[in-house]
């Protein structure tokens, strides 16, 4: 997948994970990396910091299980907002693609 276009929708893609139980960032990337395997840890771990820079996520650190503390990731409501602007992009793009005729669906 051209680089371009996959950076566009990592930030989709990590919003819609984050969009429902708070999630540990190591889980976050196993996840990630079934559909994205040719991406690297550092590209998902520096999206995620620039969503919690920004305030569409948010980190804390969860309790502690025979090692240091985990760090987690949620959605905030900015993050919530944004996620439904992007899905509303991608519904927009994808109509344009099928009416282009690029769509097999």
């Amino acid at each position: 997948m051209d680089a371009q276009l996959k950076k566009g929708i990592l930030e989709l893609c990590l919003l819609q994970c984050l969009c429902g139980k708070p999630l540990y960032g190591y889980d976050i990337i196993q996840t990630m990396h079934a559909y994205f395997p040719d991406v690297t840890e550092s590209t998902f771990y520096a999206v995620l910091r620039r969503l919690d820079k920004e305030g569409l996520a948010e980190t804390f650190r969860g309790e502690v299980s025979n090692g240091p503390a985990r760090k987690y990731y949620r959605l905030t409501d900015a993050g919530r907002g944004r996620l439904a602007e992007l899905r509303s992009d991608w519904e927009e793009l994808q109509r344009i693609v099928k009416t282009l005729g690029i769509s097999q669906s």
